[in-house]
């Protein structure tokens, strides 16, 4: 078994061979396909993760399902894919079925991710007509200044909002779908990231929250995969990321987790924020966006650190519940901590595919 401190191989930048080095030898309970598995298992067996009042689904079941599907896929498990595939069979036919969010806001229009990645790995205009509508709805009456009526400058957004552009625009290699997305997020990018790279919860909410600050780091990585590296707006997204990667480098703690406020070294290490930034961190290694001698020990320490905190069901422990913006510092360290909750499952499949992924 590897070493939790045996970093990269190399001091040679920006490359992808040697960022592979740090992600060999890992301990076994670090293994990113036994991990993954057990977390896909897990979701297969619970049902729909709605909303109470009107039944739709919900955005982290959306996460999860998406994370599951590509790391199926990564590893050739065609039966899991299957099964994953098969959980969304009850969304057809699609006019006015509950399950599927009928309200106009980010929360609900990232559902369009899953039919979208189903038609990517398997085809099927149904699933394609309606991840793309979904898409195409978010950007109904744009603003004056070309961005989405959704619009509103919370750090989620850049999340919930790019990811189902970026699909669509994989699913149909139309360049409206890549511009919304990229010129969206220097939006974001230009309003909401502080001179030290992180991001307050709010415009006028003044704290670091974990998971938070976690859906823009998920975000930028999302979108440097895809956009050209000539894209206008790829420069500009690319400097926000290496800002941001390089304070999470900073704050992150001797176990290899964050915290749930980034820079209060007194709160406690919260996973669902841990396993989005080590996502993050995970890409920029293995596509040489960042120096793999200076961030392939981070993003290592972080996985291994956060596969401690799943249990032998598949659970993760230590995730933050759903969080809305509060001008108390005490509200965020006083939130309450699931086991299992779907903020924190999703990360962790991301992770795992990946590190898998070539």
């Amino acid at each position: 078994m590897g070493s939790l401190l045996a970093g990269c191989s190399t001091h040679r930048p920006d490359t992808s061979a040697p960022a592979l080095a740090c992600f060999q030898n890992l301990p076994a309970a670090a293994d990113p396909r036994t991990v993954g598995e057990k977390i896909a298992a897990n979701f297969l067996l619970r049902p729909h993760a709605t909303n109470r009042a009107s039944g739709f689904i919900i955005y982290p079941e959306v996460c999860t399902a998406y994370g599951a599907l590509r790391f199926a896929h990564e590893i050739g498990d065609t039966n899991l894919q299957a099964q994953l595939v098969h959980r969304y069979d009850d969304l057809f036919p699609t006019a006015g079925n509950p399950l599927i969010p009928a309200a106009n806001n980010v929360d609900s229009h990232v559902f369009g991710t899953v039919p979208l990645e189903i038609y990517l790995l398997q085809g099927g205009q149904p699933y394609l007509e309606l991840g793309q509508g979904i898409a195409d709805l978010q950007w109904v009456n744009p603003r004056a200044d070309g961005l989405t009526r959704e619009t509103r400058f919370w750090i989620d957004d850049m999340f919930m909002i790019t990811a189902v552009q970026l699909q669509a625009y994989r699913a149909t290699h139309d360049a409206k779908y890549l511009d919304r997305a990229a010129n969206e997020m220097v939006a974001y990018l230009d309003k909401l990231q502080k001179p030290n790279g992180l991001f307050f919860h709010g415009l006028d909410i003044p704290f670091y929250w974990g998971r938070g600050n976690g859906w823009f780091a998920v975000g930028m990585a999302e979108m440097l995969s895809t956009l050209p590296s000539d894209h206008p707006q790829y420069s500009r997204i690319l400097a926000g990321y290496r800002q941001m990667m390089a304070a999470l480098k900073q704050y992150q703690s001797p176990s290899g987790l964050w915290r749930q406020l980034l820079d209060d070294d007194q709160s406690w290490v919260e996973t669902s924020s841990t396993g989005m930034f080590t996502f993050a961190l995970i890409q920029g290694v293995k596509h040489g966006w960042l120096n793999a001698a200076e961030y392939g020990d981070c993003a290592r320490r972080g996985w291994i650190g956060l596969c401690g905190y799943v249990n032998a069901d598949g659970n993760v422990r230590e995730i933050c519940v759903g969080t809305n913006q509060s001008k108390d510092k005490q509200f965020y360290l006083d939130r309450p901590r699931s086991v299992g909750d779907l903020h924190g499952q999703a990360p962790v499949l991301w992770c795992a595919w990946a590190l898998l992924a070539n």
